[in-house]
């Protein structure tokens, strides 16, 4: 009997708290609380040290949400061909996914997103501290349609800047870093075979490398992108850039033009080449990075300005929703936790990634005492490039037109005709001006 009341007893008061806590939390707040439990959300990206990084943090996110994520992730261009596929067709397998900087425009224009500004100008769905104006407004420009709504918010930001690897040969021959086209082209012929170094490394990309000299000349890839997409391949501006690069590459090592991102990052650390102009993630870890052979001598400094224009190239890339997604507000729940301040500060904490596009995170003291080395705050450099296509002239827009795959294949090609001396760079580029014009009208496009 005594246990008998002992058991009626601790049940009454189980009863009476159970009361209370409904009391203090009414049922439809309780189901609130994991709104979307029991969903799983499908995304994809292609594969990036972000992703590898943020899948140890997804287990968080899955227990305080109750949610499942199933991240897929696939190399450069086949994810670009099966989400291209897959949002062109209208489906509906993805909850959300990587906006690819090349493709944004296309897929913004043609109203393949969600307009995420539905979710931040919501007070329910955003907390005012996510502040969507944190994210620096270069990297943000490509996700946004020609009215300003917005629809992707960036995970990933690339500012080209310029790695000196041999600071100490540049010095023994009076040599200072390059601040102009003029003296990029003597420094990287002076240094070229001294001590076994090649003046300049880069890779087999041209359609990003070469642009800022076309630019830097007065040129373009486009008339006046994003309105005008007629290509300007043979201009003499256009020419005189192709020229120059092509100049500049008779420094580098034998088999540049085929060389990949990461053969050229290794002849940057290792000291075989002394210059390399690429974005920030790819030329710091000279002094970050500890497989550097060459932190005592390396410099990371602005890359050089043409006699017109100073345009070094910048990038991002996006997280956004499919117009067609079946879970659209977990969806959002999603991207706003992996690229939330909290994360975003994580990653640069624990991991040392410094390529996110929050200014509160890039400005803050402990970005800036991870990213100061020798006395260069880099994270300032990265600042700075990242956010010019935003001040004045959209130089980038060349890039985020749905125009642009098709003419930067044209552009790759000519420029290889003429870095091997198949062909002056005349006789290349009025035939990929017209090769370039052909393709356009092919794929449907008005000119």
């Amino acid at each position: 009997m005594k246990n008998t009341s002992r058991t009626s007893s601790i049940t009454r008061r189980t009863l009476l708290k159970a009361s209370a806590a409904l009391a203090a939390f009414p049922a439809p707040l309780i189901a609130q609380t994991k709104p979307f439990a029991g969903i799983t959300l499908h995304g994809a990206s292609f594969q990036h040290r972000f992703f590898t990084l943020l899948q140890k943090y997804i287990p968080e996110f899955e227990e305080s949400s109750g949610m499942k994520v199933d991240l897929q992730l696939s190399a450069f261009p086949v994810y670009n061909q099966q989400a291209n596929l897959e949002l062109s067709s209208g489906g509906s397998a993805y909850d959300f996914v990587n906006v690819t900087f090349i493709l944004a425009a296309r897929w913004v224009a043609a109203g393949l997103l969600t307009d995420l500004d539905e979710f931040t100008s919501d007070p329910n769905l955003t907390p005012a501290e996510w502040n969507p104006k944190d994210f620096v407004d270069g990297a943000q420009v490509p996700y946004r349609d020609a009215k300003g709504a917005t629809y992707g918010y960036s995970w990933e930001g690339g500012a080209m800047l310029m790695g000196l690897s041999r600071m100490d040969l540049m010095e023994k021959k009076g040599l200072k870093i390059p601040k102009t086209f003029a003296e990029l082209q003597q420094v990287c012929a002076e240094i070229n075979g001294t001590d076994g170094v090649a003046g300049i490394t880069s890779f087999q990309l041209h359609h990003w490398n070469l642009p800022p000299y076309i630019q830097g000349f007065g040129g373009n890839i486009f008339r006046k992108p994003p309105g005008d997409i007629m290509p300007t391949l043979n201009t003499p501006e256009t020419i005189q850039g192709i020229e120059f690069y092509a100049n500049l590459l008779k420094s580098a090592p034998r088999g540049v033009l085929t060389y990949t991102e990461d053969q050229a990052r290794q002849s940057l650390l290792t000291g075989r080449a002394n210059i390399f102009i690429h974005s920030s993630s790819w030329v710091t870890p000279i002094l970050l990075s500890e497989e550097s052979k060459v932190k005592d001598t390396s410099r990371v400094v602005r890359s050089p300005a043409g006699p017109v224009h100073d345009y070094p190239a910048s990038n991002s890339q996006g997280l956004g929703i499919p117009k067609n997604a079946k879970n659209k507000k977990a969806a959002w729940e999603f991207i706003k936790w992996a690229l939330s301040p909290d994360i975003s500060m994580r990653l640069v904490k624990e991991h040392g990634h410094s390529s996110v596009c929050r200014r509160s995170i890039i400005t803050s003291e402990a970005y800036r005492k991870l990213n100061t080395v020798n006395g260069q705050d880099l994270g300032a450099m990265y600042l700075e490039v990242l956010e010019l296509p935003a001040k004045g002239e959209n130089y980038m827009a060349y890039r985020t037109v749905k125009e642009f795959p098709i003419v930067g294949d044209v552009l790759n090609k000519a420029f290889e005709q003429v870095a091997t001396g198949q062909l002056p760079a005349k006789d290349a580029m009025n035939a990929a001006q017209d090769q370039a014009i052909a393709a356009l009208r092919r794929a449907g496009t008005q000119l």
